[in-house]
């Protein structure tokens, strides 16, 4: 059977793929071959690369990593043995940013510079370090592959109080609800703590409280003063920010003596305390006009703090018609009160002299009176020569001081005050007692009389009848 030209060609074909594949196999046995024989006989390829590698540029050593104060120098050094006729570079690790290559500086930063130093030493300083300038840093050679190390710089900021939502100055009526805050940025971040300015405890005792909010339940005039927010990071130096608060207020007023005793010619000061804020205006009056300065009275003004304040009012030679009832008025724009003392009249007090001699003091609320018996002559302290102690006779619980006869003073008795009435009282009982010693004394004179002329009589009687018997 006759073949076909196809036939004869797909037979060709197969021949033909049988014979390349066959060659692929043989060229491919003798390549490997080769390479076997070659390794066997020649080893010096082996060292040659070794020795290539060893020639390559090396670190001397780590870069070390900088802690840097915001605004100061950082120095990185990268050291590179054996550089041949390699390239060195610097770059931002996080940005992939080039500075610098060889002594070249790439980027745009004015504040870098690059120095080679010694030979093998790559020194990059950066003036004036931002916070932004904290990362990751690589010394690269350009060797294939490419060798390289990298060493960190930390950038520290001291602390700084934010103006916000850091608390401004504050004004708050009494009784309302009080927070503070305080914030502050910084590297590392910034711890915060509260204290009075005056140092006076801040809170439950505690002198102060290490929080970024500080809070007052019902405030009221005790808490009112500076405040300061310190922060702190331990990086010099630490900071505050001073907050006021400013607690309003109505007048309150407080008198120690409401009632109050003097004689006529004595020097009396009369006294109010008062409280309130806003600042308040304080003034005297009598019988609804107000008292000035002047010869007779001598209106004061002490202000102990922020919002106490002690009013006085001298009336320097008391007249009957300085009797009264006077009143401290205080006011401020949050309101108004005042309060009242009533002056009233205290006679004076005379005693009489008695025997054997003795000196005696009787005090009274308003003067001391003396006696002593000497030709029975009454020796008494006038009231214009009282010291400023006989006002103290008239408050609550003070001592007076008492005046001997030679004029000193004397301390020993601790005379206390009491109720005006029963102390008018006794002082009647006393002027009742000498007035009936007096009148004892006078109606005893005339017997006395009488005795001595009726010895005289007997005596001149007795020389008589001598004389006639002789």
């Amino acid at each position: 059977m006759a073949r076909t030209p196809y036939q004869a060609n797909m037979d060709f074909f197969q021949c033909t793929t049988l014979a390349l594949i066959f060659v692929a196999l043989l060229l491919n046995g003798l390549h490997a071959s080769t390479a076997a024989q070659g390794d066997e006989d020649d080893p010096a390829e082996e060292t040659n690369s070794y020795i290539l590698d060893k020639d390559l540029p090396k670190f001397g050593e780590p870069i070390q990593n900088l802690t840097v104060p915001v605004g100061r120098e950082a120095v990185l050094t990268c050291v590179i043995n054996n550089l041949q006729t390699y390239k060195v570079a610097w770059l931002r690790v996080d940005t992939q940013t080039i500075l610098t290559i060889q002594t070249h500086v790439i980027t745009k930063n004015h504040r870098m510079t690059i120095a080679h130093v010694e030979g093998r030493a790559w020194v990059l300083r950066i003036r004036d370090v931002k916070e932004s300038d904290k990362g990751w840093y690589m010394c690269q050679v350009n060797t294939d592959p490419m060798r390289n190390q990298i060493g960190y710089l930390n950038v520290v900021v001291p602390p700084n109080i934010l103006d916000y939502p850091t608390s401004t100055d504050m004004v708050v009526r009494e009784g309302s609800n009080v927070t503070l805050k305080c914030a502050a940025s910084g590297s590392p971040t910034p711890s915060i703590m509260w204290r009075r300015e005056s140092n006076e405890p801040i809170s439950a005792g505690a002198t102060s409280l290490n929080s970024s909010t500080f809070s007052i339940s019902r405030v009221n005039r005790l808490h009112m003063g500076a405040y300061l927010c310190i922060a702190s990071n331990g990086i010099p130096p630490s900071v505050s920010k001073r907050v006021m608060l400013i607690v309003h207020f109505p007048p309150m007023i407080w008198i120690q003596d409401q009632l109050v005793g003097a004689a006529l010619g004595q020097r009396l000061t009369l006294e109010c305390q008062s409280e309130a804020y806003p600042r308040s205006i304080n003034y005297w009056m009598k019988n609804d006009t107000i008292i000035t300065q002047g010869k007779h009275f001598e209106p004061s003004i002490k202000e102990i703090n922020s919002y106490k304040v002690v009013m006085k009012l001298t009336i320097k030679d008391i007249d009957i018609g300085d009797f009264g009832t006077y009143k401290c008025v205080v006011k401020n724009s949050l309101g108004e009160t005042d309060g009242s003392i009533k002056v009233y009249h205290i006679p004076s007090t005379t005693v009489l002299a008695t025997s054997p001699p003795a000196t005696t003091t009787v005090a009274t609320t308003t003067e001391a009176v003396h006696r002593k018996n000497y030709k029975n002559k009454i020796h008494r302290q006038p009231v214009d020569d009282l010291s400023a102690s006989s006002n103290k006779i008239l408050g609550a619980g003070e001592s007076s001081e008492l005046w001997n006869i030679d004029g000193s003073i004397d301390k020993d008795r601790d005379h206390r005050y009491r109720d005006n009435a029963a102390s008018f009282n006794e002082d009647q009982r006393e002027k009742e007692a000498f007035v009936d010693n007096e009148a004892s004394s006078r109606a005893g004179q005339p017997h006395r009389a009488t005795v001595a002329v009726l010895l005289i009589f007997i005596c001149y009687t007795l020389v008589a009848s001598s004389l006639a018997r002789r």
